[in-house]
């Protein structure tokens, strides 16, 4: 599998569909878990924690529950045959600790379904696009504060899900950092999180011909810096089609940024848009991965060839 190969779409959700929730990263207060439910709830969904949603690891504070639990709420979810949906409450870290613990030909084995999260998720995202071969959808933590609160956020995802082809032309009010329209599939995620993943049994050999995506929080700018070097260094940017940044939410003044990305980024010779408003920010737009499309970045905008889902 390639950044050129669209992957499979799974199908749209339906009033009355069941989506599990789970933590596969870090740990998640009840009342937000709560609170996430209630709004889908309120999309006519059965939304259904896993077992081990609310655990907190015994020695690790920033895990929600040990590996091995964190694992096997997500294989048994997807694994469920009445599971329509798997929705991640929260990002964190922890991914990469569970990621090899789970059955890959038994969740291949299970068909495609709906998977929603961004941040630590990013490692999971790269997995189905690698072992299952699948499109996700790099979106809204279902406990996330920017999900609760924020009206753009939740429309947005909900129109992904039940309308997808509502939402086939994504406009974040982005510019262009270097001008210029590309095609390919959309793949990517939290920037040091793809930094991370080289070298890994999951791991794709780099972006060639796709569209990627990247955003980061909580990052220097010298750490910035450093992550897309790593990538550099690696040829993991070599061939990349055109490049969408998103948020970069406490990582420092956004000029300091601008200008690491026109550093590192610019001598790339694609078309590179900067804050289309996905990630972590307010009202963070949902972002498919795996679907063919076009990147405006002179105006700010990805068409896919056809809708996120079926």
């Amino acid at each position: 599998m390639t950044s050129t190969t669209s992957l499979n779409r799974p199908a749209r959700l339906a009033p009355g569909a069941r989506v599990a929730v789970i933590a596969p990263s870090g740990p998640v207060p009840e009342e937000r878990i709560q609170a996430g439910l209630d709004i889908l709830r309120g999309w006519d969904l059965d939304p259904v924690p896993t077992p081990h949603v609310l655990d907190r690891h015994p020695r690790f504070d920033y895990l929600a529950g040990t590996d091995a639990d964190r694992a096997a709420d997500l294989q048994s979810a997807w694994c469920a045959p009445d599971v329509d949906a798997v929705l991640c409450a929260r990002g964190g870290y922890g991914v990469q600790r569970m990621v090899d613990l789970l059955d890959w030909d038994a969740m291949r084995a299970a068909g495609p379904k709906v998977f929603v999260g961004f941040s630590d998720i990013t490692a999971l995202h790269e997995a189905f696009a690698t072992r299952a071969g699948l499109v996700t959808l790099h979106g809204p933590a279902a406990a996330g504060a920017d999900f609760i609160k924020n009206a753009r956020a939740q429309e947005h995802l909900r129109a992904t899900l039940f309308e997808p082809e509502s939402v086939r032309t994504i406009a974040s009010g982005g510019t262009a950092l270097v001008p210029g329209r590309a095609r390919g599939v959309t793949l990517g995620g939290c920037l040091s999180l793809l930094a991370t993943d080289l070298g890994t049994p999951h791991a794709r050999a780099g972006a060639r011909d796709g569209l990627l995506m990247l955003e980061d929080v909580g990052e220097a700018a010298y750490r910035i810096d450093r992550s897309l070097t790593q990538l550099l260094r690696a040829g993991w940017f070599d061939g990349v089609a055109g490049i969408a940044l998103g948020s970069w939410e406490a990582c420092g003044p956004y000029e300091k940024l601008r200008a690491v990305f026109a550093d590192r980024l610019g001598g790339l010779g694609v078309p590179v848009v900067e804050e289309f408003g996905f990630g972590h920010c307010e009202g963070a737009l949902t972002i498919p991965f795996g679907v063919r499309a076009e990147l405006d970045a002179d105006a700010g905008t990805l068409t896919l060839d056809e809708p996120a889902l079926r």
